[in-house]
């Protein structure tokens, strides 16, 4: 009972939180086809930094995704040698500086799967990655089951996995569950379900440490094997589906 009352109050203080907030963009996923006046496609397998940086194995297409019921869902396919999926952005259309963003979502699984919901810094054309800023609310990598990655990538950290949280959620592949942020210019907290799991909060908030003082915009993505969802892939998985009810913003 003491721990029912403990989960109730956590929440009715999250949801009172994001109450005082405006909910300032909200995608429900309502149309035949993504909103192109918000979205962007990535294409290709990322060449020249081909694997997309991360010797990925997948190449992302427009034709791997639905909207559906109000869902957008991501599939994931090998079809012969070839493996394609979908990436979406809203680089130059959607950026945010600061507030609380959050993702509605189902995982896929199966070990080789790499699903995401991110953001980069909007500069990132002019400085270049990590020092642009990496805030990475959700990842989840099918080869270790239950567990939940939060991260963030600066130049501080020469782009490695260090500011990082791995939560384990024994039921996280099961239905529905709620990835967020709530980002300040002092610092950024990681929810899952409500539940705080990590916080960064630097003293010294430099370029170089905080580079997240900024607009940044959203990613979606499931990529496939990879230097973090491999190397091994288990194909016999496949088709896998990356379902994705609503992603908002509040400020």
């Amino acid at each position: 009972m003491k721990k029912y009352i403990l989960i109730l109050f956590i929440a009715n203080f999250c949801n009172a939180q994001i109450e005082q907030r405006k909910l300032v963009w909200q995608e429900n996923f309502n149309g035949k086809q993504l909103n192109a006046k918000d979205w962007n496609f990535e294409l290709g397998n990322g060449c020249p930094n081909c694997g997309w940086g991360n010797n990925e194995r997948q190449l992302y297409t427009d034709k791997n995704h639905k909207i559906e019921k109000g869902k957008l869902i991501i599939t994931a396919q090998k079809k012969d040698s070839l493996y394609t999926s979908t990436r979406i952005t809203t680089q130059g259309k959607k950026e945010f500086q600061y507030g609380r963003i959050e993702a509605r979502a189902k995982l896929p699984v199966g070990k080789g799967i790499w699903p995401a919901f991110w953001m980069l810094g909007s500069n990132i054309k002019t400085v270049g990655w990590p020092k642009c800023g990496e805030i990475d609310i959700l990842e989840y990598v099918g080869k270790n089951p239950h567990l939940v990655y939060t991260t963030l990538h600066t130049e501080d950290s020469h782009g490695n996995s260090i500011n990082t949280k791995q939560t384990v959620f024994s039921d996280i592949e099961e239905g529905f569950h709620l990835f967020a942020i709530d980002w300040t210019k002092d610092k950024i907290e990681f929810f899952v379900d409500n539940k705080s799991v990590y916080t960064f909060q630097p003293t010294v908030k430099n370029e170089n440490i905080w580079p997240f003082d900024q607009k940044f915009y959203i990613i979606v993505n499931m990529a496939i094997g990879g230097n973090f969802g491999g190397p091994d892939v288990d194909d016999s998985i496949f088709p896998q589906e990356f379902i994705i009810d609503y992603i908002k913003v509040y400020q």
